[in-house]
């Protein structure tokens, strides 16, 4: 293994994010977990895994989503992980309720 070929590979390296599943609107959620959501994402277990870039390659047509994604671009991050365990970061949206109602 060489030097030169570990730090090349960092430097490819993109930032992820754990956040929340709650900061998803019940309806994008079930969208995630289906894999219809607007812009790439890979629904895992519990949540999923979403694009976004650094900068956005697309603003999402979810307004939850977007509004998350607003942030993470703001902050240098290029993946969301959306888990039901993840925390919660403040100032970003909650939605509590489960149902889709």
């Amino acid at each position: 293994m060489t030097k030169d070929t570990c730090v090349r590979l960092r430097e490819l390296a993109e930032t992820l994010a754990s956040v929340s599943l709650l900061h998803l609107h019940p309806l994008t959620r079930e969208r995630l977990r289906s894999n219809a959501l607007s812009v790439n994402a890979y629904p895992t277990d519990f949540g999923g895994l979403v694009f976004v870039g650094s900068p956005r390659q697309r603003v999402p047509a979810e307004p939850d989503l977007e509004a998350v994604t607003e942030f993470a671009e703001c902050a240098g991050i290029s993946w969301l992980l959306f888990d039901a365990e993840a925390p919660l970061v403040e100032g970003l949206p909650v939605f509590l309720h489960t149902s889709a109602s």
